[in-house]
């Protein structure tokens, strides 16, 4: 992405290529431009940039920023410009921004560790990591920085999110309210790098080259157009190291090293360090993130367990990564929400909760209450408020059962002898999962940023992709908290992936736009590797021709089917390259597989009385908006 074009989402962690340079003037637009090496408790100096109004009226808080992506864009023209864009309100309010390069990045000392885990011994003032850097930070902000009244609020989108949230872990006093948007919280569960354990090849490949190849962020130079060809022509994992990387990205050595959820994995995991609510936080999610849908909901959910105070909430809204942070958000892709979703975030609540926690004239702002959840219900698009997420009243879990002929319904199957439906799953031909050409992540024209939003039918009716689905509504079909999927499956393979999703099929006709006749669009999705279906830890074969039953989460939604519209559910076994290709012959770790491991199987879905496959929807039965 152009960053001249999208500064905010720089600022707040959007996955920049480079770092703008400083052109502006020391003083602009009212703002004084600081730069100062922060010293940390282990002596290591991180580079910060402070932009402070020039003549403040009354003592202001500090907004502070961590970012691996560099700093340098941020100047007093561009916060006056931007954070004025992005959020009216936060800028009238007044502070003191704070943009900080993490360790190892850009112009700060030291070494970059990606996703650095918390210290082993959180009780050794000596140890470091982001929460110490954080802790250090405020503490020379509140003493060096003049005319601040002594609170400061951390944010930030992505990384940021995630240094934002490893702050709270053992805050500094002074850090008053936080919010962590679409921060990763488990990189092998279902943040960037794996879903189910099944690994993301495409960034997984493109993001650690682009941050481990210098200290600045640049783009690994690829020979194809077509990513999806390149992948292709890649062959067996193993070949990176080989051909291209050479053991020199430490990241792309750990997912080599750590393909199963081992104990470098659960170290990094945030789930086991979130055990108390030390400041109030705002939670921040898309439900069509790219990268991070899954982190932020369940750091939520983590801390929500611990929550005696009423000091954690989520927000929810029908965008991609970060785009609460850019632009109205009144469309994502083709996708129409009807209003401005995004300013509405902005300034209708990010500004007002800061405004509540860091200027304590402004504690009662008037007419703004916050929900514990805020949630914005596509479909029928309109946000609701709940006490709780997810609901846990007036929504009723109904099962869609999978059924012959390619049909979707609300009653079980009735056949007793085996019944299947079933494909062929070749390795040496992917399903793509977005249209081809696939640029690279973020490379020129990519449609990375919105293709969770793209028209399925591009692949509805390939041989090796079965669809179910509801005859068309007659009312709204409304659902609001957690999906899951049961099926029941078997490969005479001895290893493969199920990649299910959730779909709104629109009208044939009378739609506002002809390309939107027709529309499948993916509602819900996930990937499941089915070696690990009975232990993370210690994947085990499936047997050729045994059925099995598996069960994968389709994490959480709120989305109205409108009448006259249809469900679908469509099952298939490879989505490349966003997910490598499993070879469906099980190997002790997919990075070594040989040529020869990699084969066509034959993949049944079974819809029996006795192996019903089916889909849980919380179907909404009567909620006030």
């Amino acid at each position: 992405m152009r960053l001249s074009r999208f500064l905010p989402l720089l600022l707040l962690g959007g996955r920049a290529l480079t770092a703008q340079p400083s052109t502006s003037a020391p003083t602009a637009a009212g703002y004084v431009l600081t730069e100062s090496m922060i010293p940390m408790r282990d002596g290591t100096r991180l580079y910060t940039r402070i932009v402070a109004p020039a003549n403040p009226a009354r003592p202001l808080p500090f907004l502070f920023v961590r970012t691996p992506y560099g700093v340098d864009g941020n100047t007093p023209g561009s916060v006056a410009a931007n954070w004025g864009f992005m959020a009216r309100d936060i800028a009238r309010d007044g502070y003191v921004f704070v943009f900080q390069d993490i360790r190892g990045k850009f112009k700060s000392e030291g070494q970059f560790v990606m996703q650095r885990p918390p210290r082993a011994n959180r009780a050794d003032p000596k140890a470091t990591d982001e929460s110490t850097d954080a802790y250090d930070s405020i503490e020379w902000l509140l003493a060096h920085v003049p005319n601040n009244n002594g609170r400061v609020g951390m944010t930030g989108v992505s990384y940021p999110g995630w240094t934002t949230a490893m702050a709270m872990l053992d805050p500094h006093p002074a850090l008053k309210a936080a919010s962590p948007q679409a921060s990763p919280a488990d990189m092998w569960k279902g943040d960037d790098f794996h879903h189910n354990g099944a690994f993301r090849l495409s960034y997984g490949f493109e993001y650690a080259t682009m941050m481990e190849s210098g200290k600045d962020v640049k783009q690994f130079s690829m020979d194809a157009y077509d990513t999806y060809e390149w992948y292709l022509r890649l062959g067996s994992l193993k070949n990176v190291n080989d051909r291209f990387l050479k053991g020199t990205i430490p990241t792309w050595n750990d997912f080599a090293g750590h393909p199963n959820f081992d104990a470098f994995w659960k170290r990094q995991a945030m789930a086991g360090y979130l055990d108390k609510v030390t400041v109030p936080a705002l939670h921040v999610a898309g439900w069509w993130d790219q990268e991070d849908f899954y982190g932020p909901v369940t750091i939520y959910r983590e801390l929500e367990k611990h929550d005696r105070e009423g000091k954690n909430f989520l927000v929810v809204g029908p965008w991609n990564h970060g785009g609460w942070m850019r632009g109205e958000g009144a469309s994502l892709g083709p996708i129409q929400f009807g209003q401005p979703t995004a300013r509405f975030f902005r300034d209708s609540i990010m500004a007002p909760f800061f405004a509540r926690h860091l200027h304590p004239e402004q504690r009662d702002v008037a007419g703004w209450t916050l929900p514990e959840a805020l949630v914005f219900e596509a479909g029928s698009n309109v946000w609701k408020r709940y006490d709780t997420w997810p609901p846990k009243t007036a929504v009723s879990p109904r099962s869609l059962y999978m059924r012959e002929g390619g049909a979707l319904a609300w009653e079980p199957p009735r056949a007793t002898a085996p019944a299947y439906d079933a494909y062929v799953s070749d390795p040496a031909k992917p399903v793509p999962y977005r249209q081809r050409p696939v640029q690279m992540t973020y490379g020129p024209g990519s449609t990375w940023s919105t293709w969770l939003t793209e028209d399925q039918r591009f692949v509805h009716n390939r041989p090796d992709v079965l669809s179910w689905e509801l005859p068309t509504l007659t009312d709204d079909l409304t659902i609001a908290g957690d999906l899951a999927v049961t099926l029941h499956v078997a490969t005479s393979g001895t290893d493969a992936d199920y990649v299910v999703k959730l779909i709104d099929v629109y009208p044939d006709s009378g739609m506002p736009e002809l390309k939107m006749n027709g529309y499948q669009f993916m509602v819900a999705n996930d990937v499941y590797r089915a070696r690990f279906r009975k232990s993370v830890e210690k994947p085990v074969p499936l047997v050729p021709n045994v059925p099995e039953a598996i069960t994968i989460d389709l994490h959480t939604q709120a989305y109205t089917f409108k009448k006259g519209h249809r469900v679908m559910v469509q099952v298939q076994s490879s989505w490349f390259p966003l997910i490598d290709r499993n070879p469906q012959t099980f190997v002790p770790n997919l990075f070594e597989a040989k040529p020869s491991d990699f084969r066509a199987a034959t993949q049944r879905i079974y819809r029996s009385t006795g192996k019903a496959s089916k889909i849980v929807l919380p179907v909404v039965t009567g909620i006030r908006p």
